[in-house]
């Protein structure tokens, strides 16, 4: 019982220290803004960039009638004129860019005409713009109706997807497997911006305590398991209640912004994915941040001060590095042989495995395997550290990674 009071009291006092920091506090507000400012992103270019409409020349030398594509609208305004005043009125400013359409053998040529070499967005948009022109203007060549032309662009196929094997499940459709190609996206950022804080966090904190000289005081009360799991966990709680503060901030934005259109989004979401789906989300999630945790407490104890705690994070990072570009590649083919590696190894299987449940038709067993091993590699992580610690926690050396390791061990043992 005096262990646990030991135990609890360092645990309240590191979680009030972080929890009420200037830093955490400007964190979270930053990453609230950063939410606000993707969900609200459409209202902000309106009154940060909002001005008046582009005005574009249209010079149309063929009969076809452009009108129906090029609309005025807030962005852009259109103006038929001829051919020769349209160099002036470029170089003027009178107008941003002239489209020229000319018939080529029962096809439509454009050209697009401006003073200065056009933003990459303005070339896709125009490109695209053209690009409809062309086929309505070739549908015109065969004598189509509006209303017939309107039925082809529009026209798509009814398409069922459909799996003789009697033994198989039936396979997530394409809405269910973006949903979960996006959700898994989150996590892997989300898991990223968080072992990247809370890792430096705690191996600092050690390295600091250690670098001091305030450890071997604190030590002499308090035996090193008790406050290596008080370093974990109380950075855990840290991590959690900044996770819930961030969570059910974008949850209220999405209920209470937009007159609550952006919450039928959310209900859109949940309902393509299974409840089991987001039960591993949310486990891969906090056990990949916890394992990362321990191996933190484990490198601040290696280090001598503070300032090496940069040089021993650096593998850690690395293997978080490499689970997020892993992920990435993923977005594109979720069904390839990297992702299924990457997928258990419990390094990066936070970040991967989610998107290969969500996105792909996989075996009922393959992520209880990916996460018995998580399960697996965190608690032997959590007592080899612990073991380790101990021995480390008031050990001084010089070096890398293994040449400290080294040290402790000749000195402990």
């Amino acid at each position: 019982m005096r262990a646990l009071s030991k135990f609890m009291v360092l645990v309240k006092k590191l979680y009030k220290q972080k929890v009420t920091s200037k830093s955490f506090i400007l964190m979270t507000l930053l990453y609230l803004a950063a939410l606000s400012a993707v969900l609200f992103w459409s209202d902000i270019k309106e009154l940060l960039f909002s001005g008046e409409a582009e005005v574009i020349a249209v010079v149309n030398e063929t009969d076809f009638d452009v009108t129906q594509v090029f609309q005025n609208n807030d962005d852009y305004e259109y103006k038929y004129v001829s051919a020769n005043e349209v160099a002036e009125k470029l170089k003027e400013g009178d107008y941003y860019a002239a489209f020229t359409l000319s018939d080529a053998d029962g096809k439509l040529a454009a050209k697009i005409d401006s003073y200065d070499p056009l933003p990459l967005n303005d070339q896709t948009t125009y490109q695209s713009m053209l690009s409809q022109v062309g086929q309505l203007y070739a549908m015109s060549q065969l004598d189509l109706s509006a209303e017939q032309q309107q039925l082809l662009l529009s026209s798509e196929p009814v398409i069922t997807l459909n799996s003789i094997n009697e033994a198989a499940e039936d396979g997530k459709s394409a809405d269910e497997k973006m949903a979960g190609v996006w959700i898994s996206y989150a996590i892997g950022i989300i898991i990223y911006a968080f072992v990247a804080t809370y890792l430096s966090m705690i191996t600092t904190d050690v390295a600091s305590e250690k670098g001091s000289r305030a450890l071997e005081m604190l030590l002499v009360s308090v035996r090193p398991e008790i406050h290596f799991r008080s370093k974990i966990f109380g950075v855990f709680a840290v991590a959690l209640t900044q996770f819930v503060v961030l969570f059910g901030g974008l949850l209220l934005l999405l209920r209470f912004s937009d007159g609550g259109n952006k919450w039928s989004f959310v209900t859109d979401l949940f309902d393509s994915l299974s409840v089991s789906y987001f039960m591993y989300v949310v486990g891969f999630l906090f056990l990949t941040i916890l394992m990362y945790l321990i191996i933190g407490a484990l490198f601040g104890s290696l280090v001598s001060k503070v300032e090496e705690a940069g040089q021993v994070m650096m593998p850690a990072m690395m293997l978080t590095l490499v689970g997020f570009y892993v992920m990435l590649t993923g977005m594109g083919n979720p069904d390839t042989l990297l992702i299924k590696i990457f997928s258990y190894i419990p390094f990066t299987s936070g970040m991967v495995m989610p998107m290969r449940i969500g996105a792909t038709d996989m075996n009922a067993i393959e992520p209880i395997i990916s996460f018995a091993l998580l399960v697996v590699t965190v608690l032997a992580l959590y007592f080899v550290s612990l073991s380790f610690y101990k021995r480390s926690v008031l050990t001084y050396s010089s070096g890398g990674i293994i040449e400290k390791m080294k040290t402790v061990f000749k000195v402990t043992t």
